[in-house]
C-alpha cells in the first residue's frame, strides 16, 4: 500500500491536536449540557401506580437516555456497583476480597474489548450506548445528593463492558473444567447455581380458549447482586415499543413483548466453550507452546489492579497471557488451560436483542436472531398471528466428533480446531407444533411437548447437553391437562404449587414409615407416637405447598436430604433406612429450632429485601413475607431458592420467580406481570417493596403496554430532570390528570393551571 506523504502525516497531526484542544475547552462542555438538556426535553417517562418506568421519546436515543435516567433514579448503586465490577476495579472499593474477580476480568480483557466494540459499532447503534451514558451524567449532574463511589462520569462502552462481564466473566468463562484451579476462586459460585433456572412456556390458537396464542414468562434469576432483574418499558416515535425486563446498567428490556409478540429465554446448556491443553515446553522461549509440529507464540499483557488497604490504595502487576485459543486461566499437570469462548471477541450482542425488541413478525424475529450473537438460551415465542416457536439457540462451534468436548483438549493438535458456527437452520428449533404448546424449563429440547418432538438423532451429541428436570415434567403435566386455556387459568398456572416429586417419592417414604411403626408396635415409644402423626399429615396432605402447610415443610427439608446423600450416589435411591434417618433428622431439628415440627412452610420461607447499599443481613427481627414457592428440585412451578442465615431461624428467598409476566396476543395485547419487590432500590421508596405482598399472594399487576392504559394507571410524569409530580398532579393542585400526562408538562404549568381555575 502506498504511504502518505510527510506533509500529509504533519496534517493530520495538527487536526487531531486541534480536536484534542477543542475538546477540552468551556464551550465544547457547554455543548454537551445542551445536548443533554435537548434530550431530555424529547423523553417523557410516566410512572404507573408501582412506579413502573414507561419510557416515550421522540426517537430511540432519547428513549434510551430517559431509560437510564429511570434506571439512575431507581438504583443507581446497583447501576454503578454493576459497571464497577464490569470494569475490573471492585478492589478500589472492597479490597483484597475482589482482587481474584478484577484479576479474571483482566485476564479476559473485558475493559479493552468494550472500548474497541464501542469503536466498531453502527452510527445508530453507537448513539444509542451516547444516549444511554449521557442519561446516566445527567441525572448525577441534576441530583448532587447523589455520590458515586468511584464512577464520577459513565463511558459509553460501559454498557458493552457490563454484557460482556455478565456473560463471559459470571458464565462462559466459569467451565466445569477450571474449577478449583487458577483464577477460578472466584465468591460467584454457590450451591444454587447448580439448581435455578426458568421457566417458558408457549400455547398457540388451538390450545387457548380465545383463539390467541399466550406466553408465560419466568425467569428464575437472583434476587440481589448483579443479576437481579428490573421491569421498564420503551416507546419511540421511531416505532420501537417494548416492555419487560432488563438489567441494571442495559440500555433496553430484553424480554418481553411488544404489541405483536414476545417471548422468554431460559437458559439452555449449548457447549460454548472449550478449554485446550497447551504445552510450553521450551525454556529458552517461554511464550512458546506446541501447535502442530511447530510452536507459536503467547501474548502477554501486564495488567495494574488497584486494591484498597488498610494502608491505603496499593497497586498490583499481573502478568496475562493467551494464546490463539484464548485467555489462560489456570494450569493443571504442567499444562497451561486456555479457554476460548465463542465469539469472545467478536460483536453484536446488543445490537440483536436490540432488532428482537422491534420485530413484528416470526420472520422478523428469526432474521433478528440469525446472527446468533445472543449466544445462548431457549427461546420461546408466540405472536399475534397465533405463531409459536422455539429456538434451541446458540453459537454453538462444529467440533470434530472424535473428541471427547466434555473435557480439556490437546491444544496442540491442530484437528481440535473449532470449524466455523452452526447456523440458525441447523439448531434444534420447532414451529407451531401440533399439540398447541412447548414448554422448556432449562430442560432438552427434545421433550417440549407431549409428542411430535425434535429427534435427537438429527443433530450432534456435543450441541446439546442436557436433560430432564422436575420443573419440565411439572409444566409438561400441567399443559398437557386440559384442552384448552382460559387466560384467567393460564394466570393462575403461573403461580401453580403442585409439588410434583411429593407424588413420587412420598409413597415410599409412607410405607417406610408403616414398616418402621409395625415393626415396633409394642414399643409404644414417644418417638413413635411423633412418627405415627407425621404419617397421618403427609399423608392427607394434597402436596402442593401453602404457606399454611407443616407438611410442605416436612417433606422438603426431608427431600433436600435425601437428594444431597444420592447425590453422592448418582442413580440410585436411597434405602428405606436411610430415608426414614433423614425424616428423623428433619424432625428433631425443627423440634429444636422451633419446638415443634409442626412448623407451617411459609413461617420458614420468607421474603426480605435487603438494602445492598448498606451490605444488610437478613434477619428475622426485621419485617418479611411468607411466601409458598418452591425449591426446583421439589418440583412446581412456582419456584423459589431460599437460604438459611447463620444466627436465624428463618430461610430467607435469594433466588426464584423475579419477573413474572403472562401475556395473551390478542388483536390488543392483554398483559400482566408482577416483580419479586418492587421498581426501587431505595428502602424509603413506597414501591422498595409493594409488589412483594401481592407476589407472595400469586396475584398481578397490569403490564401496560398502551399510553392510554399507563394515563389510567399514572402515579407521575415528567421529563428528566423534573420534579416528579403525582397523576392527580397532587392534593393541593386540583387539577385535571390529563394535564400531568402531557409530554410538555411542568410543575409550574400545573400551577398556573391551579391558579386559572
Amino acid at each position: 500500500m502506498r504511504q502518505p506523504s510527510h506533509a500529509i502525516r504533519t496534517l493530520v497531526l495538527l487536526v487531531v491536536l486541534v480536536t484534542v484542544l477543542l475538546c477540552n475547552t468551556p464551550n465544547v462542555a457547554h455543548a454537551q449540557k445542551t445536548t443533554d438538556s435537548s434530550l431530555a426535553t424529547q423523553v417523557t417517562i410516566y410512572r404507573d401506580t408501582y412506579g413502573v418506568p414507561h419510557v416515550f421519546g421522540r426517537n430511540d436515543a432519547s428513549t434510551v437516555f430517559g431509560f437510564a435516567y429511570a434506571q439512575a433514579e431507581d438504583n443507581f448503586w446497583r447501576v454503578e456497583e454493576n459497571f464497577i465490577f464490569a470494569l475490573g476495579r471492585a478492589s478500589e472499593l472492597y479490597g483484597l476480597k475482589t482482587v481474584d474477580e478484577d484479576a479474571l476480568n483482566r485476564a479476559l480483557e473485558i475493559p479493552r474489548l468494550a472500548r474497541e466494540e464501542y469503536a466498531r459499532l453502527d452510527p445508530h447503534m453507537r448513539s444509542l450506548c451516547d444516549a444511554f451514558a449521557a442519561g446516566f451524567n445527567f441525572y448525577l449532574a441534576r441530583h448532587p445528593e447523589t455520590r458515586p463511589r468511584l464512577l464520577t462520569r459513565i463511558e459509553p462502552w460501559y454498557t458493552l463492558a457490563f454484557i460482556r462481564y455478565n456473560y463471559y466473566q459470571n458464565g462462559f468463562s466459569r467451565d466445569p473444567s477450571l474449577r478449583g484451579l487458577g483464577l477460578q476462586t472466584a465468591a460467584l459460585e454457590n450451591d444454587l447455581k447448580e439448581h435455578t433456572g426458568s421457566n417458558g412456556w408457549v400455547v398457540g390458537p388451538s390450545k387457548s380458549a380465545s383463539g390467541y396464542a399466550m406466553l408465560f414468562i419466568n425467569p428464575h434469576l437472583p434476587f440481589f447482586g448483579s443479576g437481579q432483574v428490573y421491569e421498564g418499558h420503551v416507546h419511540s416515535d421511531e416505532g420501537w415499543n417494548f416492555t419487560g425486563y432488563t438489567r441494571f446498567g442495559f440500555p433496553l428490556p430484553y424480554v418481553g413483548h411488544n404489541e405483536n409478540g414476545g417471548w422468554v429465554s431460559t437458559d439452555n446448556a449449548a457447549d460454548l466453550t472449550d478449554v485446550y491443553l497447551e504445552t510450553f515446553d521450551d525454556p529458552s522461549r517461554p511464550l512458546a507452546y506446541k501447535y502442530g509440529k511447530e510452536y507459536r507464540l503467547a501474548m502477554e499483557h501486564v495488567e495494574e489492579i488497584s486494591v484498597k488497604t488498610p494502608a491505603g490504595m496499593e497497586t498490583r502487576k499481573l502478568t496475562m497471557r493467551k494464546t490463539h485459543h484464548g485467555p489462560i486461566l489456570a494450569a493443571r499437570d504442567g499444562k497451561m488451560l486456555a479457554v476460548r469462548m465463542a465469539k469472545f471477541e467478536a460483536d453484536g450482542w446488543l445490537r440483536e436483542w436490540y432488532d428482537m425488541t422491534k420485530s413484528k413478525s416470526l420472520a422478523e424475529m428469526k432474521r433478528a436472531m440469525k446472527p446468533l450473537n445472543m449466544l445462548f438460551g431457549n427461546v420461546m415465542y408466540a405472536d399475534r398471528q397465533g405463531n409459536t416457536w422455539y429456538l434451541y439457540n446458540g453459537a454453538v462451534p462444529k467440533r470434530d466428533p472424535r473428541f471427547d468436548w466434555t473435557k480439556p483438549v490437546d491444544g496442540s493438535d491442530p484437528a481440535t480446531e473449532w470449524q466455523g458456527y452452526h447456523t440458525i437452520d441447523e439448531l434444534p428449533q420447532l414451529t407451531n407444533p401440533k399439540t398447541g404448546w412447548m414448554q422448556n424449563c432449562n430442560t432438552t429440547p427434545f421433550l417440549l411437548t407431549s409428542e411430535f418432538n425434535l429427534d435427537q438423532k438429527q443433530f450432534p451429541k456435543y450441541m446439546v447437553q442436557e436433560g430432564d428436570n422436575p420443573r419440565g415434567a411439572i409444566s409438561r403435566e400441567l399443559l398437557a391437562s386440559k384442552p384448552k386455556f382460559t387466560f384467567e387459568e393460564w394466570t393462575r398456572l403461573a403461580f401453580d404449587t403442585r409439588v410434583l416429586n411429593a407424588g413420587k417419592r412420598l409413597p415410599g417414604l409412607l410405607t417406610a414409615i408403616k414398616q418402621q411403626l409395625a415393626n415396633r408396635a409394642h414399643a409404644g415409644s414417644i418417638d413413635d407416637a411423633r412418627l405415627r402423626e407425621v404419617h397421618d399429615e403427609l399423608a392427607r396432605w394434597n402436596q402442593r405447598s401453602a404457606n399454611d402447610s407443616a407438611a410442605m415443610t416436612v417433606f422438603s427439608f426431608w427431600h433436600d436430604r435425601v437428594l444431597r446423600d444420592e447425590d453422592q450416589t448418582p442413580g440410585q435411591q436411597s434405602p428405606p433406612e436411610k430415608q426414614l434417618a433423614a425424616l428423623t433428622g428433619v424432625l428433631d431439628g425443627l423440634q429444636r429450632e422451633y419446638g415443634t415440627w409442626k412448623v407451617a412452610w411459609g413461617e420458614i420461607m420468607r421474603l426480605q429485601r435487603r438494602d445492598e447499599t448498606r451490605n444488610e443481613d437478613f434477619q428475622d427481627s426485621l419485617p418479611s413475607i411468607g411466601v409458598s414457592g418452591v425449591n426446583g428440585r421439589d418440583g412446581a412451578v412456582f419456584t423459589l431458592y431460599a437460604v438459611p442465615v447463620r444466627g436465624q431461624k428463618r430461610r430467607y428467598g435469594v433466588a426464584g420467580g423475579t419477573y413474572i409476566s403472562v401475556v395473551e396476543f390478542g388483536p390488543k395485547v392483554r398483559a400482566l406481570s408482577i416483580h419479586t419487590f418492587g421498581a426501587s432500590g431505595d428502602p424509603k421508596s413506597r414501591h422498595f417493596m409493594d409488589q412483594a405482598p401481592m407476589y407472595a399472594r400469586g396475584e398481578f399487576k397490569p403490564s401496560l403496554l398502551m399510553l392510554d392504559e399507563i394515563r389510567a394507571n399514572l402515579e407521575s410524569s415528567y421529563h428528566p430532570g423534573e420534579e416528579r409530580v403525582k397523576s392527580a398532579c397532587t392534593k393541593s393542585i386540583q387539577i385535571d390528570s390529563g394535564l400531568c400526562a402531557r409530554r410538555d408538562f411542568s410543575p409550574a404549568k400545573a400551577q398556573r393551571r391551579k391558579e386559572n381555575l
